[in-house]
């Protein structure tokens, strides 16, 4: 399928406190985001013209520039307010949105107390991250070859650009073999998530996901868990070890991206997984896009 450069789109973008040109939307070479990874961002779903969730996703925003050490500049108001003309300026009915934060160009070394902080919203059609074939039987993911530092070594709580690197490498390792996606373990060897979505085990009726100690706590996830809990389903968050998987009786991984997305099999080093998705899956997936505003669509 060919796809359109994102640098060669037409539509809006608002960037430092206007609507620009969506072609005009750009960034000096020698930005300290670029080189240094001091960046922060979003990924919000639209569903009828609607952010599901802003003002969490904005909260979270002002937060992970907090723990890089830079404010926002923009008040929960002013997010909202701009979020909003974006979506409008495009015509997005259902798509996603991307707010980012990085430091600007006045100062080029590790320090960047001098920079100017920039921020830019953009938002496009995007109606399914993973295609509705993989996602309808399960998608197949490979054991990540790296994985989640402990929170001690990188600010782990943040939704921060140089976190993502190793995502971008170990998806690109399992696209590679022929799969959609890669789980990944963290530091300690346990499950943690999926390069850009939360998992979430099925064993004997029961969800059990990782504790999100040194991964982000995904507004996705939440939700389903709240969902879940609704429906009367004993959630259990806790460590959970890769043989683990052997006795899952279904698996799905949830993110804004992502949505709730059932996953069919794991392989690699690690071992060799199969799941069909069931009751629990379809449960949540239907649940899920019931309370987006989506027409309700089933798992299998």
């Amino acid at each position: 399928m060919s796809l359109i450069p994102f640098d060669e789109r037409d539509g809006f973008i608002w960037y430092d406190g206007r609507l620009i040109p969506w072609r005009e939307a750009q960034l000096h070479v020698l930005s300290h985001g670029l080189h240094y990874a001091s960046c922060v961002f979003e990924g919000e779903r639209v569903y009828n013209g609607t952010v599901f969730r802003l003002d969490d996703h904005n909260e979270r925003l002002r937060n992970s520039a907090k723990i890089l050490g830079f404010e926002i500049p923009a008040s929960m108001d002013d997010l909202a307010q701009a979020t909003q003309q974006v979506i409008t300026s495009n015509n997005i009915v259902d798509g996603y949105v991307r707010p980012i934060a990085w430091r600007g160009a006045e100062q080029m070394g590790v320090s960047a107390q001098a920079t100017k902080i920039h921020l830019a919203i953009a938002a496009w059609d995007w109606p399914a991250y993973f295609s509705p074939e993989a996602r309808a039987k399960g998608i197949r993911m490979k054991w990540a070859p790296w994985a989640r530092p402990a929170p001690h070594t990188a600010p782990t709580q943040a939704k921060a650009a140089g976190l993502y690197m190793i995502c971008t490498m170990s998806k690109h390792d399992a696209e590679a073999a022929g799969c959609d996606d890669a789980l990944m373990l963290d530091w300690r060897g346990q499950l943690a998530e999926g390069t850009g979505a939360n998992i979430f085990l099925v064993f004997n009726g029961e969800l059990h996901t990782p504790t999100p100690d040194c991964f982000l706590n995904g507004l996705t996830r939440q939700t389903v868990i709240d969902l879940a809990k609704k429906r009367g389903i004993r959630v259990v968050e806790r460590a959970i070890m890769p043989d683990e998987l052997a006795k899952a009786d279904e698996v799905f991984l949830t993110g804004s991206a992502a949505e709730v997305t059932p996953v069919g099999e794991v392989i690699g080093e690690r071992g060799h997984y199969r799941f069909t998705p069931s009751t629990i899956c379809r449960l949540m997936w239907e649940d899920y896009d019931r309370i987006v505003g989506k027409k309700v669509a089933t798992a299998a």
